[in-house]
């Protein structure tokens, strides 16, 4: 790509105990983009967003995030580029106890000082940018379908407008009709928001529905990181075995339903 990362990950090393997950590892999130991460189990899928995101403290290598490097910021540089990211975990992470607004809301109350009837209104504002209905606002995470709870904690992770989103199996646990509706929603955001996307999964649909470019883990590294096709192509086995097999090659045909013929 033409344009600079606003992402750039370089040498990253994490280790646990003897254990080693990454081990000079690369990689580059652009503007714009959708990335999707795959790998095996144990690849370190969640643990590189951890990194990024700084809820993990690699053991070795270098995070820029526009422009900056993490490691050298003080904690309050960190914290104003942290801000500047919207995180949804896999399971939603939303307080039980709370209201999808006071969830929303909870966020412009803490980091922008916000009243609380103020970050009520524009925690409903992001509630029906996630797609979400007026009356959810005040209903609880116990009250919802698991694709709700999804978009619940997608209007909390966009609730300081980031200019980055990091999603951890966002569509994990629903089922394909709701899961194509989430894929269909984060394409709408990217567009109208100008959201970059940083996406792990194991969705062989969400790969070929959403992602600009697909980023495999493999031993501890990046083994490729490229367009779909491309990366389809690469000569590894296990990029072969999950691309290639009967569940690849239905989201191959779904997204190029031309070549069935």
């Amino acid at each position: 790509m033409n344009q600079e990362p606003l992402i750039r990950v370089r040498g990253l090393t994490n280790r646990f105990g003897q254990h080693s997950v990454h081990e000079d590892l690369d990689l580059d999130l652009y503007p714009r983009e959708i990335l999707g991460v795959v790998g095996g189990s144990g690849t370190g899928k969640s643990v590189l967003l951890r990194s990024i995101v700084g809820l993990l403290q690699p053991s070795a290598g270098r995070i820029e995030v526009f422009g900056e490097d993490l490691q050298r910021l003080s904690t309050q540089d960190r914290s104003r580029v942290e801000r500047r990211f919207g995180v949804l975990f896999q399971r939603g992470a939303l307080f039980t106890s709370l209201t999808l607004q006071e969830n929303v809301a909870l966020p412009l109350i803490e980091h922008i000082g916000l009243t609380r009837a103020d970050a009520e209104a524009l925690a409903r504002v992001k509630l029906a940018l996630a797609g979400l209905p007026g009356e959810s606002a005040t209903q609880y995470p116990a009250e919802l379908s698991g694709g709700m709870i999804k978009r619940a904690a997608l209007a909390r992770a966009l609730a300081l407008d980031p200019e980055v989103l990091f999603l951890d199996e966002p569509t994990a646990g629903l089922d394909p009709i709701a899961a194509a509706a989430f894929d269909r929603l984060i394409l709408t955001l990217r567009d109208a928001l100008g959201l970059s996307v940083f996406l792990v999964t194991h969705d062989l649909d969400t790969l070929y529905a959403a992602c600009d470019r697909v980023a495999v883990l493999s031993r501890g590294r990046v083994l490729v990181a490229d367009r779909i096709d491309v990366v389809e192509d690469t000569d590894d086995a296990w990029i072969h075995d999950y691309f290639h097999g009967p569940r690849g090659r239905a989201a191959h045909l779904a997204a190029y339903p031309a070549e069935e013929s």
